[in-house]
């Protein structure tokens, strides 16, 4: 089972950036990888044309209807189990198995360590966040169901070989909450989350235009009705240059599994931003745009159907996997709600962005200085009124290269962050004892 490696994820492969970069690196590096978990969302080009990675599906298992809420509950952890530890015996030896120890903890971590013990391989747990806290945020924090999983992951945690964790202070939490000694390993943005060129934004425009009404152009100059224009971009018929289009709206992008969006419709639908245009201040129109998936987002696509605004738009397209990377490198500025239920982990979504050296307002969570740097590479706020406020001071006398927003984005160009390839190589790549 020699440079074999196994990473699991209990969830959808598509969904797991970081596991998919994980499999990347060890390919790169000459392992051979079974990355196995559920195919719900297409993971990316990268991972499937690897001829490193075999991707081992997980039937997701649905319909356990019977008997009371509890009953269900263990049921389904038993099959859960039982699926995996086949599916994890049947694949060929790995000398590791990494495992995302992202909710549910149950039953993964006792079930790949069972696995690790018949193949003999070494157990490496990536700590996202921890389940238990994520279920005592729907069965509050003295549910018995909260206490077993916070008690599971205590002692099936401290069996692992090697632990990795996204920030530091989940580190310390490990140690001090768990006795587990762990390495972090930050989320760094893959190497295609970059700025986006503008022939390329007008591309994107371009073809978002046929679709999304916010992407087409506002308004038609009598002299040059040209077909090559978008609402940010036009191309010049003649020299074939794209240029920025004048008073073009400024292009805020947020992207939400559409349960944090409480705080973005609230700054939305109240009426400050729109407010402060009537009262005078030079902003721009604004286009939202609102990426990723989540059973709530019906829900709110209705409430934004009915919000009427004159200077704000906000679209919710279905982007490939490939454009998204493009739409955050030509955005003008990210919004994260993302709220940690531990309070240990950072927003992926804030990574990509930093990558494509996109400014943020991030919503305030405890660990979120150790990738925001409030007033820096961006502001962070704590309520809707404090980003409608945040919105003006960036956007006054947009879109001129003055201004806090552009200082922001420089200063991220200067800092020119490691990518996760070689952050992984300096820190994962000597647990595994070298192949090479």
């Amino acid at each position: 089972g020699e440079g074999r490696v196994c990473v699991a994820v209990l969830g959808d492969l598509g969904r797991s950036p970081r596991m998919q970069y994980h499999a990347l690196a060890l390919a790169r590096h000459g392992r051979e990888v079974a990355l196995l978990g559920y195919l719900q969302t297409r993971p990316h080009r990268d991972v499937l044309d690897s001829e490193n990675i075999r991707l081992v599906p997980v039937a997701d298992l649905r319909g356990l209807r019977v008997g009371p809420k509890l009953f269900q509950y263990f049921l389904k952890v038993l099959v859960q189990s039982v699926q995996l530890l086949y599916m994890l015996l049947r694949i060929d030896q790995p000398s590791y198995i990494l495992l995302q120890q992202n909710p549910p903890g149950l039953p993964s971590i006792a079930v790949a360590w069972v696995a690790g013990l018949w193949w003999g391989s070494k157990l490496i747990i990536d700590w996202h966040n921890y389940g238990y806290t994520i279920m005592s945020l729907s069965h509050g924090r003295s549910h018995p169901l909260v206490l077993i999983a916070e008690w599971y992951e205590k002692i099936f945690g401290r069996l692992s070989d090697y632990n990795l964790c996204v920030t530091d202070a989940m580190k310390k939490d490990l140690w001090v909450n768990f006795k587990i000694k762990a390495v972090t390993l930050y989320d760094k943005p893959a190497s295609y989350f970059k700025e986006t060129p503008l022939d390329l934004q007008h591309n994107l425009y371009m073809k978002l235009a046929k679709a999304y009404k916010p992407f087409k152009p506002r308004y038609y100059r009598a002299v040059s009705p040209s077909a090559d224009r978008s609402a940010f971009t036009e191309r010049d018929g003649k020299s074939g240059n794209v240029v920025k289009a004048r008073g073009r709206p400024a292009l805020l992008i947020s992207s939400t599994s559409w349960t944090d969006l409480s705080a973005l419709t609230s700054v939305l639908s109240s009426p400050d931003y729109e407010r402060f245009i009537k009262e005078g201040a030079e902003l721009p129109a604004l286009v939202c745009v609102i990426t990723g998936k989540g059973p709530l987002k019906d829900y709110y696509n209705g409430l934004i159907q009915k919000l009427h605004f004159k200077h704000i738009q906000i679209c919710t397209p279905w982007l490939e996997a490939e454009d998204y990377p493009l739409l955050l490198g030509s955005a003008d500025l990210g919004v994260c709600l993302h709220k940690s239920s531990s309070g240990l982990d950072l927003p992926m979504k804030v990574v990509d962005m930093f990558g494509c050296c996109l400014p943020v307002c991030a919503i305030h969570f405890e660990c979120l200085h150790e990738l925001v740097k409030h007033n820096e590479n961006g502001l962070i706020f704590r309520d809707s009124q404090e980003l409608a406020k945040q919105l003006k001071m960036l956007f006054l006398d947009f879109p001129t290269l003055g201004g806090k927003l552009h200082s922001f984005r420089e200063n991220l160009r200067a800092s020119r962050q490691p990518r996760w390839d070689q952050s992984w190589d300096q820190i994962v790549l000597p647990l595994l004892g070298s192949k090479e």
